[in-house]
C-alpha cells in the first residue's frame, strides 16, 4: 500500500470510518498512475447547516509530488448529487484520476520528444 503519508479530515461534520475507509480505496487506485506520491490530503467539508439545505459535499485533494502537486476542488454548490458524500468523494477522485492520466500522458510526450 502507501509509501507516503496520507490525511484525511472532516470538516463541519462527524468523522466517518466508511468514508475514510472509501477515500483509502480511492488513494490506493490513484497510485496506478505514479509512484512518485510524497503525500496525499482529503479534506471533505459539510456546508454549516445554517447556510444550505439539502448539505452538498465539496471534496478537496492534494497530493504532492516531485516538483509539483495535483490539486483538487470539488464543490457541490451547483450539483446536487453532491447531497450524497459518497458521490462527491468519487466525483473529486475522478477528477484526480483525469489529471493524474493528463500529467503521465504529458510526461511520456516529453520524454519522446527528447529521445528524438
Amino acid at each position: 500500500m502507501a509509501d507516503f503519508s496520507i490525511e484525511i479530515l472532516f470538516r463541519n461534520m462527524d468523522h466517518s470510518d466508511a468514508v475514510e475507509a472509501d477515500i483509502r480505496t480511492k488513494i490506493a487506485a490513484l497510485e496506478r498512475y505514479s509512484d512518485r506520491f510524497i503525500d496525499c490530503r482529503v479534506v471533505v467539508d459539510a456546508p454549516h447547516k445554517h447556510c444550505q439545505k439539502g448539505g452538498l459535499y465539496d471534496v478537496h485533494i492534494n497530493i504532492a509530488m516531485p516538483g509539483q502537486d495535483v490539486v483538487i476542488n470539488r464543490t457541490g454548490s451547483q450539483d446536487h448529487a453532491h447531497e450524497d458524500i459518497y458521490v462527491a468523494v468519487r466525483d473529486a477522485f475522478d477528477a484526480a484520476a483525469r489529471k493524474l492520466e493528463a500529467l503521465v500522458q504529458k510526461a511520456r510526450e516529453n520524454s519522446r520528444k527528447q529521445s528524438k
